[in-house]
């Protein structure tokens, strides 16, 4: 006995896939947004290099499934699937060729989408955190424990290769802002910069070759700045540069004139980012800055921060701020905000100072 048509049936194509309506452009666009077997099929393709492997000539089915170490009749499916989406061409049955939007998946396409979907690099892994959204927004938390067992951070100690190639992509990140934070900040009355979660040393070799008086240290766990003083050597500057391993939720050294804190606070939960600034005020001290480096949210939706605050939220528990919170995380750290300065990346160096206490003359009656 069959079931009774009903609008679940009217939303089928047929195939018991479901299409929208004819000429609906809102039933068209609702069910590009609610689908989830694209996004995963052109992340697999992408994870197993297809695009890479057509663009050389390996553009049979049997020849992909034997290069990906595949099922070919389920990856001939997904290839039926994203050949429908216009991902890949199929001149003939079983044989595929490149389109300009599999160009976007190409291991050597400028944007570097491909490194951003493979769902086995330190990139693409956290989409699939993705999948506990619902915990994340019931708990305000990251799901990626939810889905992987561990933390992100436990997943990189665990996972030497994926570590290396955390370190690599912010080592790339950094290089973006580096020569902004060495010309835009005044460094002119700074004698020593603390670099706080410095990794690679990245950032302070730019800082240091543009100041040759400044003297820096650069703090951070083992694993992320293992590649510094061979950085720092090459950029020359090693001599100027103490590398203290160490966490931002310890105590840090003490009585530097600027504590540099540059893409640090967004993976961090709030409550995380008050312990991190807290740190930063004791060892800065009455006179010393805090400079925190960060995309400021701007009071219109943009959609790449919204996109981007998800990603933190679901993979760390952080997410991109707004002027107005970073000074709500600073004055529970007993900081203030001094000044902000605009970067030309995009991003902006926010300088926080103490918050100093009253004395009796300037006490009013």
């Amino acid at each position: 006995m069959s079931r009774p048509t009903d609008q679940a049936d009217a939303a089928t194509d047929g195939n018991g896939a479901y299409a929208a309506p004819a000429h609906d452009p809102v039933a068209e666009r609702f069910m590009a947004m609610s689908d989830v077997i694209t996004p995963n099929a052109v992340r697999v393709a992408a994870t197993l290099g297809i695009a890479d492997l057509v663009r050389e000539g390996v553009d049979r089915l049997d020849d992909l499934a034997a290069r990906t170490s595949t099922d070919r009749e389920a990856l001939g499916e997904m290839m039926r699937h994203l050949t429908v989406q216009g991902l890949f061409a199929q001149p003939e049955p079983g044989v595929y060729a490149p389109t300009e939007l599999s160009r976007w998946i190409e291991s050597d396409h400028p944007v570097g989408m491909r490194e951003f979907l493979d769902l086995d690099s330190p990139m693409g892994r956290p989409q699939r955190a993705f999948a506990g959204l619902l915990h994340s927004i019931r708990t305000g938390g990251p799901a990626y424990a939810e889905i992987y067992g561990r933390t992100y951070w436990e997943d990189l100690d665990a996972r030497p290769d994926l570590s290396r190639a955390f370190n690599a992509k912010m080592a790339k990140q950094v290089s973006e802002i580096a020569a902004d934070v060495a010309k835009t900040y005044d460094w002119s009355g700074v004698g020593h910069v603390v670099d706080v979660g410095g990794g690679t040393g990245t950032l302070l070799a730019e800082v240091l070759a543009a100041h040759p008086s400044l003297r820096a240290t650069l703090v951070d766990l083992p694993a992320a700045s293992g590649g510094a003083g061979r950085l720092l050597a090459e950029a020359g500057v090693a001599d100027r540069c103490e590398i203290v391993a160490g966490s931002f939720f310890e105590p840090l050294p003490a009585g530097a004139d600027v504590y540099l804190l540059s893409t640090i606070l967004h993976d961090w939960s709030d409550e995380a980012s008050r312990a991190i600034l807290r740190r930063c005020a004791e060892a800065a001290g009455e006179h010393g800055r805090v400079l925190v480096v960060e995309h400021l949210i701007q009071p219109e939706i943009r959609q790449g921060i919204s996109t981007l605050n998800l990603i933190l939220l679901t993979t760390l528990g952080g997410r991109e701020r707004s002027l107005e919170e970073y000074a709500e995380l600073a004055d529970a750290a007993d900081l203030r905000v001094l000044r902000t300065l605009p970067l030309p990346s995009g991003r902006s160096a926010v300088e926080l100072g103490a918050v100093l206490p009253i004395t009796a003359e300037h006490d009013t009656p």
